[in-house]
């Protein structure tokens, strides 16, 4: 697998290529990705995935200085191009999202990034794909550009499963609910979150309960709470635990979100390790306490809870 950035185009195959945030890669992505692996063995082309970095929507945000008008994030970009990697895409264009980008008409966003820039040959986009400056360029528009330039343009319909349309807006949806198995339906998986185990503040085990603060690449998780889970990367096998995901209200009257998982007998060190946190099930949202010793007792019980859920379901090992 390739991964491509900037405007070069020296020595790279010609290309089947769907572009998108691909935030997730949930099952309707998966749709678009094995259409556009299918066209470009039958075509001899490479498979192609353009994403974008960082999310459009976070960019205005930041320039109109509203930040939270971006959607919260399922994936950091390391985590996308894994999962585009293991659904058989073959090369993962990342485009830098800036203001020069955001200023291509929709005539030079074609001509020559799609077309002199990455060679693409077969375009696969989204029913509701709209491109260049102010969102001017449509399908039938790049239908119109692509046939001159000979790349021919096919448009793919949203996927729904159980009456539920696929999309990112509604993954993030059911996470912000808790509703850990719409999210799974819709996303094909179950939900999880990776970053590199680093040194926190020694909060979790002064209480008894020794944690591993996984750093997140976003401070806006697109989930909050006490969940029962399992962490990949240590062994093996995955160890089961339970997971705080939150900005920890007992300890701190305000900053960002932290992830910290506590392991269910495991005794090692784990710090510089990249982890992979398997969301399974939700105990309860996230509360303040009076004094750290009411948080102590309800740790322990989160623990128990984690436990029951995790063996009732066969998801503790």
């Amino acid at each position: 697998m390739l991964v491509t950035r900037g405007t070069s185009r020296t020595g790279y195959a010609p290309v089947a290529l769907t572009i998108g945030n691909f935030d997730g890669v949930h099952t309707g992505h998966k749709a678009i990705l094995e259409r556009l692996a299918l066209e470009a063995g039958a075509r001899r082309l490479q498979s192609c995935v353009m994403t974008f970095e960082p999310h459009p929507r976070e960019f205005f945000g930041r320039i109109q200085g509203k930040p939270a008008m971006a959607p919260t994030r399922l994936s950091s970009l390391r985590e996308k191009i894994g999962l585009l990697a293991a659904n058989g895409v073959e090369r993962i264009h990342v485009q830098r999202f800036s203001s020069a980008f955001a200023a291509l008409t929709p005539e030079q966003f074609v001509s020559g990034l799609l077309h002199r820039g990455l060679s693409a040959r077969w375009i696969l986009i989204g029913d509701d794909f709209c491109f260049g400056a102010k969102r001017a360029g449509n399908f039938e528009l790049l239908c119109r550009l692509g046939a001159n330039l000979g790349m021919e343009v096919e448009a793919i319909g949203t996927v729904a499963l159980n009456g539920i349309r696929v999309s990112s807006g509604a993954v993030r949806d059911a996470l912000a609910s808790g509703d850990l198995p719409r999210a799974s339906l819709l996303l094909g998986r179950t939900y999880s979150i990776s970053g590199r185990v680093v040194h926190g503040d020694g909060f979790g085990r002064q209480l008894g309960f020794a944690t591993a603060n996984v750093q997140m690449q976003h401070n806006r998780p697109p989930l909050m709470g006490i969940f029962a889970v399992r962490m990949h990367g240590v062994g093996d096998n995955p160890i089961p635990g339970v997971a705080s995901l939150g900005v920890r209200p007992t300890v701190k009257s305000e900053g960002a979100a932290v992830l910290e998982v506590h392991l269910f007998d495991f005794a090692g060190d784990l710090y510089g390790r990249h982890v992979r946190v398997e969301f399974l099930h939700k105990i309860r949202d996230e509360e303040k306490y009076p004094d750290t010793e009411t948080l102590r007792v309800q740790i322990g019980r989160d623990c128990e809870a984690a436990r029951s859920l995790l063996m009732e379901s066969g998801t503790n090992g």
